[in-house]
């Protein structure tokens, strides 16, 4: 026997470790899951859509002869890989139908603690929407500063160390500039939804957040606007290296010789944006592969009046911190911190 449990359910036990498993096939996991969630699905991609012909083309009957003609020749590697499972599991489908129930009931035939998501993943969805527009957000501290400052590695850094941080970037899959997807997979927005949702539930009792300063858009994927209200008010830690120091950082983040192909496309992108001497020098540099120049050229010439541009803040909620390494602005980020704790 299995028990139906809530989104809300769902969440406490995935924070307690529980494993939850998307039984969904391989395509509509890779699209949109719930964080953490693995993949054991009860069809291929083309089984589905077989099944999914069959339903519409002989009706609901001839669909589940069909489903569980298919699935009955997969069950003991499938009860298997539950088996291996070290915690107890949840499971679920898109609505909490047939496949979450199927997948429940043979499992727990096996003794195996289960439960199922009442409602599926649209049901967390709507859960999670709600979520977004009602938790409470704590007291949030920006990291701003221009391209190449070192805002994510200090964030990054500062969430190894137990300080309540939520990347932004990291669940876009995005870095938020026009070069910001290479070499990445980015989130679609049901994705980073969830992502954030579940990151607000989690520390809405802190006594403050840490993020990086973003425009409204990473990428493709829109700030919920009850949180990017939040953010455009709260106090901002102004970043500043010398210019050397964030050639060198961007160089380690984005590879470029691994990806020139995708550098190019994308400076085509801007190309015209960009003072017609600088321009063709910036382009001269990538077909020579002289990448620190190239960087250095797009922040004086590009990023950093953009950003210039851009950028507007009270003055009451700025606070420069001015560094040689980012080493060293992520100490000052203590500093700060330490009394707001």
């Amino acid at each position: 026997m299995f028990k139906d449990v809530t989104p809300l359910e769902l969440y406490r036990l995935k924070e307690k470790g529980h494993t939850v498993v998307d039984v969904r096939s391989p395509k509509e996991y890779a699209e949109a899951t719930i964080p953490g969630a693995i993949n054991i699905p009860l069809f291929s991609n083309d089984e589905r859509a077989e099944v999914g012909t069959t339903y519409k083309q002989k009706g609901q009957d001839a669909a589940k002869d069909l489903g569980l003609e298919i699935f009955s020749k997969k069950l003991p590697v499938f009860i298997q890989q539950f088996k291996e499972l070290k915690t107890p599991v949840t499971v679920f489908c898109w609505r909490g139908g047939m496949r979450s129930e199927t997948a429940a009931t043979v499992v727990g035939l096996m003794n195996i603690p289960i439960n199922r998501l009442t409602g599926g993943i649209r049901a967390y969805h709507s859960w999670n929407k709600e979520q977004l527009g009602t938790v409470r957000i704590p007291p949030l501290y920006v990291l701003n500063g221009h391209t190449g400052n070192g805002k994510t590695h200090i964030l990054l850094q500062l969430k190894k160390e137990g300080y309540p941080v939520i990347d932004l970037e990291g669940m876009a899959r995005h870095r938020g500039s026009i070069f910001g997807h290479i070499g990445l997979e980015p989130s679609n927005q049901r994705t980073f939804n969830l992502l954030l949702g579940e990151a607000l539930l989690r520390y809405q009792d802190e006594a403050f957040i840490l993020i990086e300063g973003e425009s409204s858009r990473v990428g493709k994927i829109t700030i919920p606007e009850h949180f990017y209200r939040h953010k455009e008010t709260s106090p901002q830690l102004f970043i500043e290296l010398p210019l050397n120091e964030r050639v060198k950082n961007i160089l380690a983040d984005y590879s470029p010789d691994d990806y020139h192909d995708q550098f190019i496309e994308a400076f085509q992108v801007i190309k015209s944006r960009i003072h017609t001497p600088v321009a063709n020098a910036i382009a001269q540099a990538l077909a020579e592969k002289d990448y620190p120049v190239v960087v250095e050229n797009l922040l004086t010439h590009y990023y950093d009046p953009r950003y210039n541009h851009s950028t507007a803040c009270a003055e009451n909620l700025v606070t420069s911190i001015e560094e040689s390494s980012v080493e060293a602005a992520k100490e000052q980020v203590k500093q700060y911190l330490s009394v707001k704790r």
